[in-house]
């Protein structure tokens, strides 16, 4: 028995002509057809002959015209479409040029500014804000000043009071711009976010400075390397939010959050921008003294501590001698702090020249380099400066050891480092290195008073990174008198691997001995003027 299907089968002509297919409609009698042919189009049909004629023209022209000429390139440009990435970001409206101001508006701005109010203070002048303080800085200075000027151990009485010749005047102004760092809701202010960059931007600087004088006193005979671990352990930014806790500073930075139960990322970055701005401050208001103090005093820094500790390395026998201030002893911060050189003193700081120069180089007297390239490199220095001293007796003897110093700036490890470990050029470029960065943002910041700290940061990085300072030292050919081992001379002269290191760590040795010997104007005057850091002078043709 056979089913019967309700289907009924295809008709098999359908297969033999897929290529003209047809289907019927129940709503339109007539089949719709899928032939795809070229389509025409044609050109809309105007009413009035007379545009037809001119538009006709107007074609022959422009295909007359040759491929150059800029009326086709200008109706190439108005057909080429616009493409714009979906993935493109629009920039914030801060970042938009603004026109500039006029020049009247300009002047008044800077002449109503306090940047500009201190002439015999320029550094600490540009570091102020940029306008004057309104309601709601003063009403945060009412509310919590107190509180850090209490806890980092100063008066209570406004700054005000001091008379006009003292820069601590301005401390209030300085301390509030310190703790108004990028995360809280007052940095929405300009004037506050950029004046606490730029504290931030010169207290990095006088950190580092501060403690590398400190370690290459206390710590004679010890190299640069493990002095920088001592310092990472003491300012390094995962090490700061202990200290500014033993402080009781962590609630003026964290007004509304508990320190302890934010994640690094949200902790960290507002301790290290706040510190650093606060000791930008106490530098510019009391100097080098109450960096010290605050340091190891109010957050209780301890560099005996085992945290504090570099790590365990193999040790070069030292058998030379060691300053006799400095032998037998570690200098505590106080006697650090409390320093100052004697009346006929040789240099400006000399206990510091005598934790970098060991004694023992007087015994290169004489030799050589003494006669033959210590010449032409005092020359080319432009040393001995001109110093009034009261009998000629020290400037002899200040001009015997600045040449011992050079010759000890010029000297590679490789020629005496195994078997006198300080006899090489580490402990003065170590020096060299941390003034010459704060004498650059001294610098940056005078210059550009309108700039915000992270501009000035790259700018600073830019003219100091440390190819330029190798070139620098080279243009003026000091690189030949740099003494190496015999079994490196030729490898460090042909190789600039090698080479380019060795003249960056002499340059900032030279540094390094200009400012113990003759402070920090003679630094400004090598950078500036002799080797030019900031290429503004015109090159020699």
């Amino acid at each position: 028995m056979e089913l019967s299907s309700p289907l009924k089968p295809l008709n098999s002509s359908i297969f033999h002509r897929t290529h003209d297919l047809s289907f019927s409609s129940s709503f339109s009698p007539f089949p719709i057809k899928t032939h795809f042919e070229k389509l025409k189009i044609r050109k809309p049909i105007s009413l009035n002959p007379t545009i037809i004629a001119a538009v006709d023209s107007q074609e022959k022209r422009e295909e007359q015209l040759p491929r150059n000429s800029p009326q086709r390139l200008l109706k190439e440009l108005s057909q080429r479409k616009k493409f714009v990435s979906p993935n493109k970001r629009i920039p914030p409206k801060r970042f938009i040029l603004k026109p500039p101001l006029d020049d009247a508006k300009l002047a008044q701005r800077f002449l109503n500014s306090p940047q500009l109010s201190l002439k015999q203070f320029p550094l600490l002048s540009s570091c102020l804000p940029s306008m004057r303080l309104n309601n709601a800085d003063k009403t945060w200075i009412d509310e919590y000043l107190l509180e850090a000027k209490q806890a980092l151990g100063y008066p209570l009485e406004p700054s005000e009071n001091y008379g006009d010749d003292n820069p601590a005047k301005q401390f209030d102004t300085l301390l509030y711009l310190a703790f108004g760092h990028p995360h809280c809701e007052r940095t929405n202010a300009r004037h506050v976010r950029s004046g606490h960059s730029r504290l931030g931007f010169l207290g990095q600087y006088v950190l580092e400075l501060a403690l590398a004088e400190f370690f290459l006193q206390r710590y004679p005979r010890e190299s640069p390397g493990p002095m920088r671990e001592r310092v990472y352990a003491l300012i390094g930014k995962r090490y700061l939010p202990k200290w500014v806790k033993a402080a009781s500073l962590h609630n003026l930075i964290f007004q509304y959050d508990d320190m302890d139960k934010l994640i690094r990322k949200e902790r960290e970055p507002p301790v290290k921008s706040v510190v650093w701005a606060l000791f930008g401050a106490i530098y510019l208001c009391f100097g080098m003294p109450e960096v010290y103090r605050v340091l190891f005093e109010v957050f209780g820094m301890d560099p005996e501590d085992e945290e504090c500790q570099p790590k365990l390395r193999r040790q070069l026998e030292d058998v030379d001698y060691v300053s006799a201030e400095l032998e037998g002893k570690k200098l505590s911060w106080q006697e650090v702090a409390a320093y100052k050189p004697p009346e006929d003193a040789l240099f400006a700081h000399p206990r510091l020249f005598r934790a970098c120069v060991p004694p023992g180089m007087h015994r290169f007297r004489g030799n050589i380099w003494d006669y033959d390239s210590r010449p032409q490199v005092m020359n080319t220095l432009g040393y001995p400066l001109q110093v009034n001293d009261r009998i000629p007796e020290i400037t002899n003897a200040r001009n015997i050891e600045l040449g011992l110093g050079l010759q000890l700036a010029f000297l590679h490890p490789s020629k005496h480092k195994f078997e006198h470990p300080r006899f090489c050029f580490e402990r003065l470029e170590y020096v060299g290195q941390k003034i010459q960065d704060l004498v650059m943002a001294e610098r940056l910041l005078i210059k550009h008073i309108d700039a915000p700290g992270r501009w000035l940061q790259e700018k600073h990085r830019r003219l100091l990174l440390n190819k330029f300072c190798g070139k620098y030292l080279r243009e003026k050919h000091l690189h030949r008198f740099i003494i190496y081992s015999e079994e490196v001379q030729d490898s460090y002269e042909h190789n600039r691997r090698l080479r380019n290191p060795a003249t960056t760590a002499v340059q900032q040795a030279i540094h390094g001995l200009s400012y113990t010997i003759y402070g920090k104007p003679d630094v400004r005057r090598l950078m500036f003027e002799l080797f030019d850091f900031e290429q503004t002078q015109p090159k020699a043709i």
